[in-house]
């Protein structure tokens, strides 16, 4: 299999790959030299298909290190072979931000925040940090090579670019590494399918024009060696989690979802144990537990990170977006006949069932910023994966990226998985920076590969292990809901640990590692006829209340035809003329509609004449402002299905029947009796006994309301939610009172 290829990239660079036949020793050879030089291993010991095959692959000695701070990028040469490579990188570098350092060894830039309002379709392109990762992908980018790129890890404060939190913790005193990531020159590639071990190197001739500062434009014949990473220095290991801490937080997020601040949330918190070897605590960990993101990094600084992540983050291939949200966790076991018994009780479990659903209706969301309006689709549901010591149910969702995305847009989308955050995301995001007792650091964030080619391939962080100062600390979480037994929350997270605590030392017995298959699927994208559609020439302002499903609810108006923009609350009333929306249409969200100043949108929104349509904070807004009352029910319906009644003369449940199912994610609601001004069309008899006012109208006014989520997939039998907002954008097109039965 040897053979050579050259090839060149879109910045100008040639590339000379050249490729051995070697074996399993080499690879070996690599995972023992870890502990004291910079480079990566990654692996999969699993195989479930169309999710997940087995695969290793290894690089040590990069030429270039890539590093974030903050706002600040540095890149820096770790050999000659990378004081090659620099210039270049540079040059694209400074492009992107302030310079603060540029050199033979080293090239800093800052990345100013931009004070430019964006629709939150083009978010993930306001100026971060990816802003110059992009730059240095486009200039090695070619489609001739599916291994060469950036490997390494993201931490999880690069969300607070993405999203506008407030720290509650100091970053100031010692800022922290929000990525650090490798440029390898040499790959070992092993298929365990195809039964292949591959050697890839590669050399680099930078472009004659570029004002090179090293002293050669090529990387033939110089080492590929760096220098070593300096060995640990042993300090005590911190105090063990006092008991009962993490089931008095369970306790505190309990409020939150009584009055709808949350649906649900993912705290952790640190176990920690003595680490002597990285490299041999990472063999004994993917031996004791297989899991389909296997790693071991050595970041520099005498940082390394070692983990057995079960989920994927993000995957990308072509145009082709993937992810595999696991919520619903019991413990294994002790025979296959007791698994089976373990299986039906998680798949009975309707709490279990509610955490995936909310999961996966965050996933569906963060797809549809980015995706090809329809073509977000689940295609594989509650799925069974076996682990060493624990079972999970697993969703797996594709979508493809529209024209002009790419990896890094799906990547920034998605931050950070709703799994280890909660929903709404940025009020979860917020109760997680408030109860936990340090910044996460890694956990929560994500590990792997961006290739030149557009790929991408990353697993969550994980069941990781941050190791320093030969102390490996293990942050670890369970997705709570309201209905979670704290005490039953705590025990969980613990079990997680115990996985990797039990591989710092003793090696344990090999576990299982087959598992339930998945049902991959060709891709097939949607196909609209726009001529047909209800939405056709009509535009959408979707108005966000820091929801974690109002992209997918966009998605559902695009399908129809309508031209969508997002807009966060509290923008500019001028925007209203500007954008001279058809139809403006109130997300849901978390809180009350006085968190968002509901009433005084409304009132702009009245004023202009404009159709208003709601979604559950909406409905509860609308219901406010012309007076009606609100209450809390007694117990929250977040992830629930509910059997909607259909009452004569909706427009808006027009072609749905007398009944049908759609997803509830509320503890607000009102009564029909507390609802003035519209006509209640549509009711629910909630399990406490309240009857819920669950659609709302007043054609004369132009204003439609649900309190149910049309975008849940508990709302799509018979495309009840996709009927809903048809009928919503037909409705605006009227001027008088209409009925579309």
């Amino acid at each position: 299999m040897d053979s050579t290829a050259r090839y060149l990239t879109a910045g100008g660079i040639s590339i000379l790959r050249t490729t051995t036949s070697t074996d399993e020793t080499e690879l070996q050879a690599m995972a023992a030299d870890i502990d004291g030089r910079r480079g990566g291993i990654l692996s999969s010991g699993v195989d479930y298909p169309g999710r997940y095959s087995r695969w290793h692959l290894a690089y040590l000695n990069p030429p270039i290190e890539i590093v974030a701070r903050g706002r600040r990028v540095e890149a820096v040469a770790l050999n000659a072979r990378g004081r090659v490579l620099l210039p270049t990188i540079s040059a694209v570098m400074t492009k992107t931000g302030e310079i603060i350092a540029s050199g033979p060894e080293r090239t800093e830039v800052f990345v100013p925040p931009s004070e430019e309002t964006f629709a939150e379709e083009d978010r993930s392109r306001q100026p971060t940090v990816f802003t110059t990762l992009r730059a240095i992908v486009g200039l090695f980018a070619s489609a001739e090579d599916p291994h060469l790129g950036l490997y390494g890890a993201y931490g999880y404060d690069l969300a607070f670019q993405f999203e506008p939190l407030r720290p509650h913790h100091d970053r100031t005193t010692d800022p922290l590494r929000d990525f650090v990531l490798h440029l390898p020159d040499e790959i070992l590639v092993l298929d365990r399918k195809r039964e292949t071990c591959l050697r890839h190197s590669y050399d680099f001739e930078i472009p004659d024009h570029e004002p090179a500062t090293a002293a050669t434009t090529r990387t033939t014949g110089l080492a590929r060696t760096t220098a070593p990473t300096p060995a640990p220095t042993a300090r005590p290991l911190p105090p063990a989690p006092t008991p009962g801490q993490y089931a008095q937080v369970v306790r505190e997020a309990r409020e939150y979802f009584r009055r709808g601040d949350l649906f649900e949330v993912t705290p952790s918190h640190l176990v920690s144990g003595p680490c002597d070897s990285p490299a041999a605590f990472y063999e004994r960990l993917r031996t004791s537990n297989p899991a389909p993101y296997e790693f071991v990094f050595n970041l520099g600084a005498g940082e390394y990170l070692v983990g057995a992540s079960p989920e994927m983050y993000v995957r990308v291939t072509g145009d082709r977006v993937e992810t595999c949200p696991i919520a619903g966790t019991i413990r294994r076991g002790a025979d296959p006949l007791e698994d089976a018994r373990q299986i039906q009780t998680l798949l009975n479990s309707s709490k279990d069932e509610s955490e995936l659903t909310m999961c996966t209706d965050v996933d569906r969301n963060d797809k549809s910023r980015v995706c090809v309006p329809g073509s977000v689709r689940v295609i594989g549901r509650r799925q069974i994966e076996l682990y060493s010591r624990l079972i999970h149910t697993v969703d797996h969702i594709e979508g493809k990226l529209l024209p002009g995305r790419d990896a890094f847009d799906a990547f920034l989308t998605h931050m950070w998985a709703v799994t280890v955050t909660g929903a709404p995301k940025q009020w979860a995001m917020r109760f997680i920076e408030e109860h936990e007792d340090a910044p996460r650091r890694w956990y929560g964030g994500a590990v792997g590969f961006v290739g030149f080619d557009g790929s991408m391939n990353t697993g969550l962080s994980l069941r990781t292990a941050q190791v320093e100062d030969g102390i490996a600390a293990v942050r670890v979480g369970a997705t709570l809901l309201y209905d979670s037994d704290p005490e039953e929350e705590e025990r969980e997270t613990l079990l997680k640990a115990q996985a990797l605590l039990d591989a710092l030392s003793t090696p344990s017995t090999p576990s299982v590692e087959s598992g339930t298959a998945g049902h991959g699927r060709a891709y097939a994208a949607a196909s609209l006829s726009a001529e047909s559609l209800p939405g056709n020439g009509l535009r959408v302002l979707l108005v966000d209340h820091q929801d974690s499903f109002v992209h997918t609810l966009g998605d559902y108006f695009r399908q129809q035809g309508a031209a969508v923009t997002t807009l966060r609350f509290g923008f500019a009333e001028r925007l209203l003329d500007e954008l001279a929306p058809d139809l403006v249409v109130l997300s849901p969200g978390p809180g009350r509609p006085s968190d968002f100043d509901c009433a005084g949108l409304l009132r702009a929104v009245e004023a202009r004449s404009l159709p208003m349509f709601g979604v559950c904070l909406g409905l509860q807004a609308m219901v406010e402002y012309d007076g009606g009352q609100l209450e809390v029910l007694p117990y929250p319906a977040h992830g629930r299905p509910g059997e909607v009644r259909v009452l004569n003369g909706s427009g808006l449940l027009a072609g749905l029947g007398e009944e049908f199912v759609a997803g509830r994610y509320h503890s607000l609601y009102a009564t029909p009796d507390q609802v003035s001004g519209f006509e209640v069309t549509g009711v629910l008899l909630d399990p406490s006994g309240a009857e819920v006012a669950m659609t709302i109208e007043d054609p004369v006014r132009r204003r439609w309301a649900v309190q149910f989520h049309p975008e849940s997939i508990l709302s799509a039998g018979g495309r009840a939610g996709h009927r809903v907002v048809a009928n919503a954008l037909a409705l605006s097109r009227t001027k008088a009172p209409v009925s579309l039965r």
